[in-house]
Protein backbone atom coordinates (compact mmCIF):
# COMPACT_ATOMS: atom_id res chain seq x y z
CA UNK A 1 0.00 0.00 0.00
CA UNK A 2 1.04 3.81 -0.55
CA UNK A 3 0.73 6.66 1.72
CA UNK A 4 1.20 10.18 0.42
CA UNK A 5 1.48 12.33 3.68
CA UNK A 6 2.05 15.81 3.65
CA UNK A 7 3.30 17.51 7.52
CA UNK A 8 2.87 20.77 8.95
CA UNK A 9 5.74 20.42 11.29
CA UNK A 10 9.31 19.88 10.99
CA UNK A 11 11.22 19.10 14.46
CA UNK A 12 9.17 16.52 16.07
CA UNK A 13 10.08 13.39 18.29
CA UNK A 14 8.86 10.08 16.75
CA UNK A 15 8.13 6.80 19.49
CA UNK A 16 6.98 3.66 17.57
CA UNK A 17 5.40 0.71 19.51
CA UNK A 18 3.95 -2.65 19.40
CA UNK A 19 1.00 -4.41 20.71
CA UNK A 20 -0.75 -8.30 20.21
CA UNK A 21 -4.63 -8.23 18.93
CA UNK A 22 -6.88 -11.36 20.17
CA UNK A 23 -6.80 -13.42 17.75
CA UNK A 24 -9.78 -13.73 17.18
CA UNK A 25 -11.10 -12.11 13.06
CA UNK A 26 -14.52 -10.57 14.47
CA UNK A 27 -12.66 -8.86 17.31
CA UNK A 28 -9.66 -7.43 14.97
CA UNK A 29 -12.66 -6.23 12.54
CA UNK A 30 -13.95 -4.50 15.22
CA UNK A 31 -11.07 -3.07 16.35
CA UNK A 32 -10.58 -1.57 13.19
CA UNK A 33 -13.99 -0.32 12.93
CA UNK A 34 -13.36 1.25 16.09
CA UNK A 35 -10.50 3.14 14.65
CA UNK A 36 -12.22 4.61 11.65
CA UNK A 37 -12.40 7.81 10.68
CA UNK A 38 -14.96 9.64 13.32
CA UNK A 39 -14.93 6.92 15.49
CA UNK A 40 -12.64 7.34 18.27
CA UNK A 41 -13.38 9.33 20.98
CA UNK A 42 -13.43 13.36 20.63
CA UNK A 43 -12.05 13.01 24.49
CA UNK A 44 -9.27 10.55 23.53
CA UNK A 45 -8.11 12.83 20.33
CA UNK A 46 -7.89 16.07 22.81
CA UNK A 47 -5.97 14.22 25.63
CA UNK A 48 -3.80 13.30 22.97
CA UNK A 49 -3.31 16.67 21.35
CA UNK A 50 -3.12 18.18 25.27
CA UNK A 51 -0.16 15.93 25.99
CA UNK A 52 1.75 16.88 22.82
CA UNK A 53 1.05 13.83 20.42
CA UNK A 54 0.99 15.85 16.78
CA UNK A 55 0.03 13.27 15.07
CA UNK A 56 -0.57 8.86 15.36
CA UNK A 57 -1.07 6.07 12.72
CA UNK A 58 -1.68 2.49 13.61
CA UNK A 59 -0.89 -0.16 11.36
CA UNK A 60 -2.08 -4.07 11.79
CA UNK A 61 -0.38 -7.33 10.21
CA UNK A 62 -2.09 -10.08 11.31
CA UNK A 63 -2.55 -9.80 15.26
CA UNK A 64 0.10 -7.15 15.46
CA UNK A 65 -0.84 -3.59 15.64
CA UNK A 66 2.48 -0.83 15.19
CA UNK A 67 1.89 2.52 16.11
CA UNK A 68 4.08 5.89 15.02
CA UNK A 69 3.84 8.71 17.24
CA UNK A 70 5.28 11.90 16.42
CA UNK A 71 5.61 14.35 19.05
CA UNK A 72 6.24 17.72 20.08
CA UNK A 73 10.33 18.45 19.94
CA UNK A 74 9.93 18.56 24.29
CA UNK A 75 7.40 15.39 24.66
CA UNK A 76 8.37 13.39 27.93
CA UNK A 77 7.25 9.64 27.17
CA UNK A 78 6.97 8.66 30.70
CA UNK A 79 5.20 12.23 31.73
CA UNK A 80 3.11 12.66 28.46
CA UNK A 81 1.36 8.83 29.52
CA UNK A 82 0.91 9.61 32.80
CA UNK A 83 -0.83 12.72 32.42
CA UNK A 84 -2.43 11.09 29.43
CA UNK A 85 -4.03 7.98 31.98
CA UNK A 86 -5.76 10.88 33.60
CA UNK A 87 -7.62 12.44 31.38
CA UNK A 88 -11.37 12.36 31.05
CA UNK A 89 -12.31 8.90 29.39
CA UNK A 90 -9.01 7.83 28.93
CA UNK A 91 -9.62 4.56 31.46
CA UNK A 92 -13.08 3.77 29.60
CA UNK A 93 -11.41 4.04 26.75
CA UNK A 94 -8.66 1.57 27.66
CA UNK A 95 -11.13 -0.61 28.90
CA UNK A 96 -12.99 -0.49 25.75
CA UNK A 97 -10.05 -1.21 24.18
CA UNK A 98 -9.09 -4.66 26.14
CA UNK A 99 -11.71 -6.59 24.62
CA UNK A 100 -10.33 -6.77 21.25
CA UNK A 101 -6.22 -6.68 23.09
CA UNK A 102 -4.33 -9.71 24.09
CA UNK A 103 -3.72 -8.16 27.47
CA UNK A 104 -5.96 -7.50 30.88
CA UNK A 105 -8.42 -4.96 31.08
CA UNK A 106 -6.78 -3.11 34.17
CA UNK A 107 -3.35 -1.93 32.11
CA UNK A 108 -2.93 1.66 30.95
CA UNK A 109 -2.45 2.63 27.49
CA UNK A 110 1.26 3.04 28.05
CA UNK A 111 1.32 -1.17 29.47
CA UNK A 112 0.10 -2.14 26.63
CA UNK A 113 1.54 -0.44 23.98
CA UNK A 114 5.52 -1.50 24.36
CA UNK A 115 7.97 0.90 23.13
CA UNK A 116 10.06 -0.42 19.91
CA UNK A 117 13.52 0.34 19.57
CA UNK A 118 14.91 2.10 16.56
CA UNK A 119 18.07 0.17 15.20
CA UNK A 120 18.26 1.98 11.78
CA UNK A 121 17.69 4.91 9.99
CA UNK A 122 18.22 5.99 6.42
CA UNK A 123 20.71 8.49 6.00
CA UNK A 124 22.21 8.47 9.27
Amino acid sequence: MEYLEKTNYTKFKRFCKSLELRNDPKLINDYKKAHAKGEVWPEILLGMKEVGILDMEIYLIGTRLFMIMDTVPNFDHDKAMAELAKKPLQSEWEAHMSKFQNTSAEASADEKWQLIERIYKFGE
